[in-house]
């Protein structure tokens, strides 16, 4: 299809690497992780991430010790990670923003400096406006300029936008699986 190879032409020109024959299996493996017991255990999850693996069993039919061997393989596998969520503003980040990035250079490379920055909570590869968008919590805006400029200095940075959170409406992790 012309309109993906002209995508993946316009990441490749920007420093992306398209996945090849050593990460093809990797893929592979996680997608043969992915069967409808462990989408439903998934769910599950999303609901409550503290929800006991016994619960679970009943509702997808296994035993706890199955679930748990389960959720272990997906964790291995990177496919899930159970975290806890934390609200940033009762941490004491009273700044929240997004960075719009764009970039010269090498992205891996950008990219490698960005996860070294302190302060710097979501990295993500964008195709539009921006190369790359960051998402930032900071104590104030004293400290969320710190950061702009940190980053600004890093090569391969040609200019960033910020678009400050002035209050967090909904956040959800419940976006089910595939």
């Amino acid at each position: 299809m012309r309109v993906q190879h002209d995508i993946h032409e316009s990441f490749a020109a920007k420093g992306f690497s398209a996945v090849d024959a050593n990460t093809a299996p990797l893929e592979s493996h996680k997608s043969s992780l992915l069967d409808d017991t462990n989408k439903a255990i998934i769910r599950e999850l999303q609901k409550n991430g503290r929800k006991p693996y016994g619960a679970i069993g009943k509702v997808v039919g296994l035993s706890e010790a199955a679930v748990r061997g389960r959720v272990q393989r997906l964790v291995e596998a990177g496919i899930i990670q159970i975290v806890a969520v934390t609200d940033p503003i009762q941490l004491g980040y009273r700044r929240q923003a997004l960075i719009g990035v764009n970039t010269t250079g090498d992205l891996d490379a950008i990219a490698a400096r960005l996860r070294e920055t302190d302060g710097i909570d979501y990295i993500v590869a964008a195709a539009g406006r921006f190369d790359m968008l960051l998402e930032v919590f900071t104590a104030d805006d004293d400290e969320l300029l710190d950061l702009v400029m940190r980053i600004r200095k890093i090569p391969g940075v040609d200019h960033t936008e910020v678009f400050t959170y002035l209050r967090l409406i909904e956040q959800r992790y419940d976006f089910g699986v595939r």
